[in-house]
């Protein structure tokens, strides 16, 4: 199996991808992240399949839409027969490994990977089932809460720190491993996902990292805060979903958020250094593709929005970045979506996914970074927690029209208008774009159909849920096992043999 390249995917929750219009922006202290973009083809208008961690990770790792997957939401189980690029790469020899985050709901945790490093940081159950028979609810228990706003600020740990730290542990002891191995000539090609929690809110950041944004020019949203009754009805959505009546957001309580979320790209920034750093040191950085994604973005007070959950840029937009041998620098402006990323890692190896393309969504990218065009559009999905139908997107060219059954579309020109503060489809001038738009969506999604589908997909998790919860409760969360009697020196191994076998380089 020498001779293809090893593959490191990065992935970090809730970048906004307004960040990197050409890699990290210029205010970032983010000096990794920007040397790999310097080497990188970048992708300046990437998007998310679905702005929600579990249906946008789920669409990233199959290249298909949340409404294939069956992944709708945060909790909803994505099914072992749907193939993913870790199947792909380890039925091509690769060996493939996860060190953190993939929200993978329902008993299969592993979904490809032969080796998982660490559990999860959020549940693999069906506890945050959306429900559009009471629409308007809050589940309060797990319904996001503008207390990550409020409560924004320095920390010197918290659950999402001591996650990440764990993560980016284990992920640097397997590139050891695997660095071990490079010099045999049987060594397996590998896929290390590394998958970070941050800069996911809350917004809460080690002093170190904080400190560099002292006096940021970015504290302050580009677009105010909105009030309820003049943003549009997902918008209303969002605000009653997130609480907004019992909150009183600041404008120290905004500019501290953010400066937190700055904060925590840069302590991601030195993880991927560390990363970055153990490659180089153990001879593969050569030998290796590095792709940078994220799952969705972050509103981060822009329009008064929070979190994802949305079409806007802030929310659908994200970074990604691809490096290695055989791949030009550069940037691309052509929108792409997270959903290409599949066939792409596939069409850097030479596999063949034509036996499952009718089903897919996504298209390699590679021609892209070489310089070709691309005749499709970009499509998005959402029918989770603020909505109370299904909503889409279709970003084509310089244009984003969102459409759903309940709401007034909305269209956009990116290219005139990239704050998004002039909603064209109210303009009779643009009837006949809207109208070509409208025949676009309907030609693509039976609207009906993909409401039914989610409404059953509720019902039936909310009476399973509960039943598995009464009784005897088996979870399904990743429990990740070490054998210590394998670790390190014991009794039934040749000292000598393991003192050798696990230096590396040897002999030098």
């Amino acid at each position: 199996m020498t001779g293809r390249p090893n593959i490191l995917i990065v992935m970090v929750d809730q970048l906004n991808g307004t960040l990197f219009p050409d890699g990290p922006a210029e205010f970032l202290h983010a000096p990794h992240l920007k040397a790999l973009a310097a080497r990188s083809v970048r992708f300046a208008n990437n998007y998310t399949a679905s702005p929600l961690c579990a249906p946008g990770r789920a669409s990233f790792m199959s290249g298909q839409l949340p409404s294939r997957t069956g992944v709708y939401d945060n909790a909803a189980e994505f099914a072992s027969s749907i193939p993913t690029y870790a199947h792909h790469l380890r039925s091509a020899g690769y060996h493939t490994c996860l060190s953190g985050k993939m929200h993978f709901v329902g008993p299969d945790q592993l979904h490809g990977f032969e080796e998982r490093l660490t559990t999860d940081i959020y549940p693999a159950d069906f506890g945050w089932t959306p429900d559009y028979r009471k629409p308007g609810e809050r589940i309060d228990w797990w319904y996001h809460n503008l207390g990550s706003v409020t409560g924004a600020g320095i920390a010197e740990i918290s659950n999402q720190m001591e996650y990440d730290d764990e993560v980016a542990f284990h992920a640097q002891q397997k590139l050891y491993d695997l660095a071990r191995a490079s010099d045999k000539a049987d060594r397996q090609p590998w896929c290390l996902t590394v998958s970070f929690t941050h800069p996911h809110d809350p917004y809460v950041a080690r002093r170190k990292y904080w400190d560099l944004y002292e006096g940021c020019p970015a504290l302050e949203p580009e677009v105010g805060f909105i009030p309820a009754e003049e943003q549009d009805p997902h918008s209303q959505r969002l605000y009653a979903a997130s609480d907004y009546a019992s909150f009183d957001i600041t404008p120290d309580n905004v500019r501290r958020s953010r400066r937190a979320y700055f904060a925590n790209i840069s302590y991601l920034d030195d993880k991927v250094g560390e990363l970055i750093d153990v490659l180089e040191r153990t001879r593969m950085l050569d030998d290796t593709i590095i792709l940078f994604c994220s799952d969705h973005g972050d509103m981060l007070g822009e329009r008064g929005l929070w979190f994802k959950m949305c079409f806007y840029e802030g929310s659908a937009r994200v970074p990604m970045m691809i490096a290695g041998k055989g791949i030009e620098p550069g940037l691309v402006k052509a929108p792409v979506s997270n959903l290409d990323i599949n066939p792409t890692l596939c069409d850097l190896v030479g596999i063949d996914l034509s036996a499952i393309a009718p089903w897919t969504d996504g298209e390699s990218l590679l021609p892209l970074a070489r310089g070709e065009a691309r005749s499709t559009p970009v499509l998005m999905e959402y029918a989770a927690e603020g909505s109370q139908a299904p909503m889409v997107a279709i970003r084509d060219g310089r244009y984003k029209f969102v459409h759903c059954e309940i709401d007034p579309p909305q269209l956009f020109d990116l290219d005139a208008d990239p704050l998004e503060r002039t909603n064209l489809a109210a303009d009779p001038a643009q009837a006949g774009l809207v109208a070509d738009f409208m025949e676009r969506v309907r030609a693509r999604w039976d609207m009906a159909r993909f409401d039914a589908e989610v409404r059953e997909s509720q019902a039936r998790r909310w009476v399973v849920y509960p039943a598995l919860r009464n009784g005897a409760y088996y979870p399904w969360e990743f429990q990740p096992l070490q054998k210590a009697s394998e670790r390190y020196m014991r009794n039934h191994m040749d000292l000598n043999t393991l003192e050798e076998d696990k230096r590396f380089p040897r002999g030098e």
